[in-house]
């Protein structure tokens, strides 16, 4: 879970840097596997300022383009080329200025100065999508007229750096799944460290009941299900774009703005921890929601607009007369709130996390909302987070409350009573701990002593620790906040063994890929980890400034550790093609260590070495020869990129969030990185650059892979291979013949296939190009099919053809794509 540190000082003040907030963390269970320095949007804005048209003229060669004079503050307009035709002279903009870079997704480009259609452009004005400050592409960013001309964007926007802790909760920790509550439990850390430490909670006090008149009220049937439901009215609201802290808040943790009123249930969420879900009380029958299940076989259309088919064991919250909500899991498509919505319903809900596990896993659905609920919530905030919301509401929003609050309680969850003995409390944790300590540690864990003897304490645990009901449970918070590192060794050691270390999980994968090469024709090889510097010595990509140098070598072949797999497998390919086994398809795992000498540290010895486990695949010569049924053919990239996505499937890395970067270096004459989503690179494959292969006495080309196993098993600690029955659907296949610029690669067209069918889009495959006379100059053709599946019910010709539209206009949009 992304927390932001910004955010988390709301709450808190401390003067901990983020990697201290991090390491405290970590000491105290809510483990921190990284810190990202960020920006709520990426890159800053940097470069972006604010200008404001002057001149806006047609372009004498384009019936679409308009050529622009812009004030940029500094008394030198600039001409810039638009083709947004929503540009006009007097106007506001944010304009990106010559050298300025801008992102998409993972995409970075420059602004240079350009030539357009014969007119000079010193610079773009800039549209919502272009700058990563909103999704809308229909024209230029038009800004108020009290806009400062010279300010620079970022100031205007009020970005703000931060950094993003990724928290990684465990399932019995829900009550640290908010910036709230890892702030509590930092309090409780820093109150034990000496340090002073007061949380401040958003106040409540301001909340009133503005109209009396009579609103939506609440009925709950089943009272198993839904432990306390709480709602309240909120009427006139406008639901339109949110202001900019809240909208940065979101972004920085990765949450796509909406509107404002969603986007406040969203940020409520990820600061209490308690899910939100605004309703339009306008399509809201009766002014009535009640709680209950349907029977069998209610259809329900969801908010991705898929039908689903209920069960009487699904909670739903409902009107009148239909259902409108999966309770804890999903929206209905036709209950949300919209930007034509004026009456707003809010319900703050405790459902039983049972019921929700099981409608999450049913129809498969994994949202922020059931995570947390099926962990359990505490069902005593519901109010205090229904109040919180609604005052946000109005504050940005506007409106009224009306009505009075709906809260259904049936049975009141109240403290869990524990009984503490210190005998019990110094015997687990190995030591004796003062009882003064102890006290005060359960004070800033907020358990209440509510009797105390000179052999131990009665305490009452908080509802919000839903893991916290045994002796032994209080006994595990007391230590993790008093620190495990503060408890000595004796000279009597108790040890346990662990059934599966993380360890033992990466070397039962390494064997199982392994096995997966084996079987696809590879041969395993074992090289030294001792090499020649020479290798190193005429490269940038691995310099030998680099390389990790013996001290007293045996020879001036084995003078140094290797830094890459590569050179000691195209040896092991020369020593192989000598002895005339020309078809080769190897694979190794081993060490590769690498030196930084920036790092070196007086206090730790070893702190500029580095040492990486890896995985090298290297294929060479003929994948069919002298094969009566077949004729000969050589291996190639395509192959070997095929092995490599064939193990990280394997392995659980989805290859659809993987991006695929072309290079070129001393290492591969062209080839590609391998990035995840988030940038972290996890390996390289291409083809071998020739001046390597004739440097180890190889004429024939080299496909080579290397990977980071370590760094894939950092990308895989959570995931799950798991089985999928077949569908018993039928899969639909659909062939467009595209023609398209030479630049555009098949990765493009993939992309933006998937991104406009996430859900029924299973397949993009590339069965022809076309490259001749018969086309266009600068153009090529691409045969492409896409497959499509739903796998709850037979897709419709109605349907298939509104989504192979989607893609065929995106594509045209996009790409410049014409159907041949």
């Amino acid at each position: 879970m992304n927390i932001s540190y910004n955010w988390l000082k709301e709450y808190l003040s401390f003067d901990l840097q983020p990697e201290e907030v991090a390491a405290a963390l970590t000491s105290i269970g809510l483990e921190t596997g990284g810190v990202e320095e960020v920006q709520s949007v990426k890159g800053g804005l940097e470069g972006l300022v604010i200008g404001e048209v002057l001149t806006c003229i047609e372009h004498p060669n384009s019936d679409h383009l308009h050529v622009t004079t812009v004030n940029l503050g500094d008394g030198n307009p600039v001409q810039i080329v638009c083709g947004a035709p929503n540009v006009a002279a007097g106007q506001k903009v944010v304009v990106a200025t010559v050298g300025t870079k801008l992102y998409s997704d993972d995409d970075e480009f420059t602004i240079k100065k350009s030539k357009i259609r014969g007119e000079e452009s010193y610079g773009m004005i800039c549209a919502e999508d272009e700058i990563g400050i909103g999704t809308s592409h229909e024209g230029i960013i038009v800004l108020p007229g009290d806009a400062i001309i010279g300010m620079p964007a970022k100031e205007y926007y009020q970005i703000e750096n931060d950094y993003i802790l990724e928290v990684d909760i465990t399932p019995n920790r829900v009550d640290g799944t908010s910036h709230w509550g890892v702030a509590r439990d930092l309090a409780a850390y820093l109150k034990q460290a000496g340090k002073p430490a007061e949380l401040k909670q958003p106040s409540v006090d301001a909340f009133k009941i503005d109209d009396s008149s009579p609103a939506v009220i609440v009925e709950v049937e089943n009272k198993e299900a839904c432990i306390r439901y709480s709602g309240v009215t909120i009427k006139g609201v406008t639901v339109t774009e949110s202001p900019d802290w809240l909208k940065n808040r979101l972004l920085v943790i990765g949450l796509r703005p909406i509107n404002n009123v969603v986007d406040i249930t969203n940020y409520i969420l990820h600061e209490l921890g308690q899910p939100l879900h605004a309703f339009d009380a306008a399509k809201i029958s009766d002014n009535k929601v009640v709680v209950r299940t349907m029977p069998n076989g209610t259809k329900f259309i969801t908010l991705d607009g898929i039908e689903r088919t209920l069960t009487d064991q699904d909670l739903m919250i409902c009107d009148s007369q239909k259902p409108m909500c999966i309770a804890g899991v999903f929206g209905g498509l036709d209950s949300g709130v919209t930007e034509a919505t004026k009456d707003v319903f809010l319900e703050s809900a405790c459902f039983h996390p049972t019921w929700i596990r099981k409608t999450s896993r049913r129809f498969g659905l994994k949202t922020d909302a059931s995570f947390r609920f099926e962990r359990g919530l505490d069902p005593n905030q519901t109010l205090y987070v229904l109040k919180r919301a609604a005052l946000l509401i109005k504050e940005i929003a506007g409106g009224q409350i009306v009505g009075d609050i709906q809260d259904v309680y049936p049975e009141e969850v109240k403290p869990y009573p524990v009984n503490l003995t210190y005998k019990k409390i110094n015997t687990l944790i190995g030591k004796e701990i003062p009882v003064e300590t102890v006290k005060s540690i359960l004070a800033s864990l907020e358990m209440e002593i509510v009797s105390e003897t000179t052999e131990g304490l009665s305490i009452l645990v908080p509802v919000y620790r839903i893991d916290v009901r045994r002796d032994v449970d209080v006994i595990e918070d007391i230590l993790r906040i008093y620190g495990y590192n503060n408890v000595e060794l004796d000279d009597h050691m108790y040890s346990t063994l662990s059934h599966l270390t993380p360890t033992d999980r990466n070397y039962k994968l390494e064997n199982l890929i392994s096995e997966q090469l084996c079987g696809a024709g590879f041969n395993e090889i074992m090289n030294n980890s001792l090499t020649r510097l020479g290798f190193y010595e005429t490269l940038t990509t691995y310099p030998a400034s680099r390389s990790v140098l013996l001290i007293n070598p045996l020879s001036t072949d084995l003078n140094c550790m290797r830094q890459t797999l590569l050179f000691g497998g195209l040896q092991s390919v020369a020593y192989n093609i000598k002895y005339k086994h020309k078809n080769i398809r190897f694979f190794e795992f081993g060490n590769c260590y690498s030196y930084y000498p920036e790092k070196k540290n007086e206090e730790n010895t070893i702190a500029e070495y580095n040492e990486e486990y890896h995985l090298g695949l290297w294929i060479s010569g003929q994948r069919v020869e002298n094969n009566w049924a077949h004729t000969n053919e050589n291996f190639s990239v395509y192959e070997l990129k095929a092995h490599v996505e064939n193990i990280l499937a394997r392995i659980g890395i989805d290859h659809n969030k993987l991006k695929w970067n072309d290079i070129s270096n001393d290492i591969y004459s062209t080839g590609f990185t391998v990035n995840t989503s988030s940038g972290k690179t996890l390996g390289t494959l291409g083809i071998v650059h020739r001046s390597l292969l004739k440097l180890a006495d190889i004429e024939n080309d080299v496909y080579f892979a290397e990977f980071s196993w370590d760094a894939l098993m950092r990308e895989i600690r959570k995931a799950k291979v798991e089985i999928s029955d077949i569908s018993k659907f039928p899969e639909v296949k659909r062939d467009m013949a595209l023609l398209l610029d030479k630049k555009v690669s098949f990765e493009a067209i993939e992309k933006i296939a998937y991104e406009s069918e996430r859900k029924l889009l299973k397949q993009v495959s590339l069965f022809d190009v076309y490259e001749g006379s018969h086309l266009p100059a600068g153009k090529k053709s691409y045969a492409v099919s896409f497959y499509l599946q739903d796998e709850s019910k037979t897709l419709t010709d109605k349907q298939i053809d509104a989504i192979v539209k989607k893609i065929q206009t995106n594509l045209e949009e996009k790409l410049g794509a014409q159907l041949r």
